[in-house]
């Protein structure tokens, strides 16, 4: 049987840190690296590509070895695209000219076209100009096109938008959302944003002090309690599902995720299309009891998961289980001791607020 997986087992030891990382990722949609600043995610990610000779252990991508005891691909021979925190483009060629150059060097295997890469990224009307004409998110724009006019195999985005301001950052996220969702190009994505991976990430791999602290899918990884270190107040849940019905009367569309039905504000989508909602832990509610009637729409029977005292004493993260899907929630201690909320209680989640991300 074909492998579908980026694997790596690597080890690099540089004078003030060590990178020790064994990991299995899928070879479709967009995995995110995640971590603070100096956890490892641009160190890991110059190891897959090549870049890091020091390192020692195996790479593997589906059925290619890059990397192994007798083995060493360079960098220009693996099948990949790179884009850098900077766009790092030629300034004495126009955007179109950069693109041509990676045509140039491309492989002969037509992964995106000069057309579709113009169309995807919106950049039709920039290509006369030089970089320093183009905006920090036009440049960036270019910048993803050329790389996948290299023809890549697999697609290394190094914090992309980490240079960018509010508004630049926002131009540009849903022209990576069309990417993910046009091209059946799997992604390795840099970041340290939580607002980045929350809309893009399929897989997660979360790293810590060189380390793996966690992966798994995003659903899974957003609803570990563990998590939420990472996230603070702004601990959510991610849920995937679609729009199967819209209520035109009161301006609403009922989400399905697995068995679960939830009840968002109609953000003009068509039924039948692919969304996440986010789910604050602040806004779930726990009652032993099945709640009268009240102003919240979302309010369905659960089982308690996990449960885990927070930074704050005074609160604490439960995990709730409701069909196959898993919600974090926060709840002053003393409901939690009041209410003997422990694993396998039965519990009704209320759910004040479903914001629909995507």
């Amino acid at each position: 049987m074909k492998s579908n997986t980026l694997s790596a087992n690597l080890f690099l030891r540089r004078e003030d840190f060590e990178l020790t990382i064994d990991i299995t990722a899928p070879t479709n949609g967009v995995t995110a690296i995640f971590g603070a600043s100096g956890s490892g995610k641009t160190t890991l990610l110059r190891c897959i590509a090549g870049l890091e000779k020091g390192a020692k252990g195996s790479v593997k991508f589906k059925e290619q070895i890059w990397q192994s005891e007798k083995t060493f691909i360079p960098v220009h021979k693996r099948p990949l695209g790179y884009v850098f925190q900077e766009a790092s483009l030629f300034d004495h060629l126009t955007a179109d000219k950069n693109l041509q150059y990676a045509i140039a060097r491309g492989s002969n295997n037509t992964v995106t076209t000069k057309q579709q890469a113009v169309e995807l990224l919106g950049i039709g009307d920039l290509l006369q100009r030089y970089p320093e004409q183009l905006s920090g998110g036009e440049r960036q724009r270019v910048a993803i096109a050329r790389a996948l006019l290299v023809q890549p195999e697999l697609l290394l985005m190094d914090e992309p938008l980490a240079s960018l301001d509010a508004p630049r950052k926002a131009e540009i996220l849903p022209y990576l959302e069309k990417l993910k969702s046009e091209l059946s190009l799997p992604i390795l994505y840099v970041t340290h944003a939580i607002d980045e991976i929350a809309r893009l990430a399929d897989y997660i791999i979360v790293m810590e002090m060189g380390k793996v602290l966690m992966q798994g899918t995003a659903g899974e990884v957003f609803s570990s309690v563990k998590f939420s270190h990472f996230q603070g107040e702004d601990t959510a849940s991610i849920l995937s599902g679609k729009v199967i019905e819209i209520d035109e009367e009161f301006h609403l569309c009922t989400v399905k995720s697995e068995e679960l039905l939830l009840q968002c504000r109609d953000l003009s989508y068509d039924v039948g299309k692919s969304v996440r909602v986010r789910i604050l832990a602040r806004d779930v509610s726990l009652t032993t009891s099945s709640p009268a009637k009240s102003s919240i729409l979302n309010s369905f029977d659960a089982t308690v998961a996990e449960v885990q005292e927070d930074k704050h004493p005074g609160l604490t993260l439960v995990k709730i289980k409701i069909g196959d899907n898993h919600i974090v929630c926060r709840i002053s201690s003393k409901s939690a001791h009041e209410l003997s909320i422990k694993v396998g209680s039965k519990v009704w989640a209320q759910i004040k607020s479903v914001a629909i991300i995507q």
